[in-house]
């Protein structure tokens, strides 16, 4: 019932900028909190940041200072700001959302692909 929706993915050189929206739809309340994951070929889905009903955020230690999450005027929307992109950044960044405090996010997207490279 639940859908969300990346969209911004794209080409980037290395050291461009890229900002990924995210849109959740069909939810009749504000998720607890919402994030950014990424998956690179080969290896395993990794958290990139996330972002609390209030605002707080955490970041991924190989992304802090670079991106930045934020949620959006509407309800259940989030931004990823990526500056100073780097091509290990290169992978399918994936939206995702929880409506609980604490354990596995419940909704995801369905991925946007973001390639860094010259």
């Amino acid at each position: 019932q639940v859908q969300l929706v990346e969209s911004g993915g794209g080409l980037v050189q290395p050291g461009g900028s890229l900002r990924l929206s995210c849109a959740a739809s069909g939810s009749s309340f504000s998720f607890n909190s919402m994030g950014w994951y990424r998956q690179a070929p080969e290896k395993q889905r990794e958290l990139v940041a996330s972002i609390t009903r209030l605002g707080s955020t955490n970041y991924a230690d190989s992304v802090r200072g670079r991106f930045t999450i934020s949620r959006g005027n509407a309800r259940n929307t989030v931004y990823l700001q990526m500056n100073s992109l780097k091509p290990e950044d290169t992978g399918v960044y994936y939206c995702a959302a929880r409506a609980v405090v604490t354990g596995a996010y419940d909704y995801w997207g369905q991925g946007t692909q973001v390639t860094v490279s010259s």
